[in-house]
């Protein structure tokens, strides 16, 4: 199966059908309207739109941050929608990181394999294996603190990658970083998710990182795809 531009993907992935997500209050607000989108798998997908455009809500939806009113989530035809977030294995990176601060950047990477009970070794070996493909290799026993604002997105990629995800779900992960740095993380992002083989839907308001690292952008504006 080959995506539409020219890459060969696997069948199935992830499929969002009819999605509609809505905050009570007051004054309710149906912040997501009837979204339906697939990723197929190694596909990344970008969500490009302006604040409150409805963006993170969609993206919050399919990882199980937040309860859609109506609609489906599934990867390969099973019905996540009602799933736990945990049990989902989609993995995410915020845009501040929110790395473990007590923890230095090895114990950061190994924390999700180390709560699903890999063995010692294992988490060393992918540890190691992750600090050379996100570019860090012989940081980990470095306190976080330490580290500069693109490293520490490098870390918390490493993070989400470890427990080997079927999907990375990215929400605004480069816009706290200057230009610059942003241009040249988001080609090192972009290659790093294609030697993963893993799929990604990512959030940005930023066309630039949008075009760079994802397959297909699909804009969205006041809750809805355009």
């Amino acid at each position: 199966m080959y995506g539409p531009n020219g890459y060969e993907t696997m069948p199935g992935g992830l499929t969002v059908t009819d999605l509609v997500v809505t905050y009570s209050g007051d004054n309710p607000v149906e912040a997501v309207r009837g979204v339906s989108l697939t990723v197929g798998h190694g596909e990344t997908v970008a969500l490009l739109g302006p604040s409150g455009c409805g963006k993170s809500s969609l993206l919050g939806a399919v990882v199980g941050t937040v309860e859609p009113a109506s609609g489906t989530v599934a990867w390969n035809d099973e019905e996540l929608t009602r799933v736990p977030i945990h049990k989902r294995r989609f993995g995410m990176v915020f845009q501040d990181g929110q790395l473990f601060p007590h923890l230095d950047v090895a114990g950061n990477i190994a924390f999700g394999p180390r709560m699903a009970g890999v063995s010692v070794e294992a988490r060393a070996a992918r540890v190691e294996e992750l600090l050379r493909v996100v570019g860090l290799e012989g940081l980990g026993a470095r306190d976080v603190s330490e580290l500069s604002g693109g490293q520490r997105q490098r870390v918390a990629l490493a993070r989400s990658l470890a427990a080997k995800p079927r999907l990375l779900a990215l929400d605004e992960p480069l816009s706290a970083l200057d230009s610059e740095l942003r241009t040249r993380l988001a080609k090192d992002v972009k290659a790093i998710l294609r030697s993963q083989g893993v799929s990604a839907l990512l959030v940005t308001h930023d066309p630039a990182e949008a075009e760079t690292m994802a397959h297909r952008v699909l804009r969205m504006e006041d809750g809805r795809l355009v």
